[in-house]
């Protein structure tokens, strides 16, 4: 299960079922869950915990310690949950001190080839990092957002639930849960409908959403006013409560 070539620290924890190809290094005080794959030439550092079932390709580097000139060599964190795909030349940084101390990856994760993820950034789970998608530190990605090809990513932006960037867009604001963003820099442009769908809200839920949508994008109202006004939504659509939380808890404001 293991390559002869492969160079992996004693202290390394690996379940007896993980595969490790030819020329991969494994550092000192890192964990791989039962049934991962990791592909030739990868490079893992820790202290780095790497869940069940996920599958590294070659040439990426998960674990590293960030270039952030305050990092200081300091013992800081990479936890990476379950059943992500992680692709070829991708680049995962641990985090720092100065805010969590720990970069973190949820479960079912699509992450593409040439993306980059800074110290500290948090992704939920079922997302879709296209190729050559960009986070600065600390960025958080909710669930079931996609980021298409070329995404880049301000520090400190908190990208929604369900959100959908298009391709080559520069985000450097808050995209609120459901939004679909495009440009450079990202403009909002409608709700997600096609990805909703696809993940089986009805047609009534996502009609709400556009609703929604146009409070707050559409009819000039400041952010309090239209928060007010999708307060008298929410009985009616669950979702809407979520779409309300993103918009209360930007603080860079949001994406226009």
């Amino acid at each position: 299960m293991i390559h002869d070539t492969a160079i992996i620290h004693p202290s390394a924890r690996l379940h007896d079922s993980v595969r490790v190809g030819p020329w991969t290094l494994i550092g000192p005080d890192v964990e791989i869950g039962e049934g991962s794959v990791i592909e030739s030439h990868v490079v893992i550092k820790g202290p780095t915990r790497i869940g069940l079932r996920n599958h590294i390709y070659q040439f990426s580097t998960v674990g590293e310690a960030t270039p952030d000139l305050k990092y200081r060599d300091e013992p800081t964190e990479l936890h990476i949950g379950d059943d992500n795909i992680i692709r070829e030349n991708v680049t995962i940084h641990r985090g720092t001190i100065q805010d969590r101390s720990l970069t973190q990856i949820g479960d079912r994760n699509l992450i593409m080839a040439y993306v980059h993820i800074g110290h500290d950034s948090i992704v939920g789970n079922n997302t879709i990092l296209v190729n050559n998608t960009a986070l600065a530190g600390h960025v958080e990605v909710g669930d079931w957002a996609i980021l298409s090809g070329y995404t880049l990513v301000h520090q400190f932006c908190k990208i929604g639930a369900h959100s959908f960037s298009g391709m080559g867009t520069s985000i450097g604001k808050d995209v609120p849960a459901f939004v679909t963003v495009a440009g450079s820099p990202a403009v909002a442009k409608t709700i997600n409908t096609e990805g909703l769908r696809r993940r089986g809200f009805n047609a009534d839920e996502i009609a709400a959403l556009r609703r929604a949508f146009k409070i707050v994008y559409r009819q000039g109202l400041t952010l309090e006013v239209a928060l007010e006004r999708l307060q008298t939504m929410v009985e009616d659509t669950p979702s809407i409560q979520m779409l309300m939380d993103s918009l209360r808890q930007s603080q860079r404001g949001i994406v226009r």
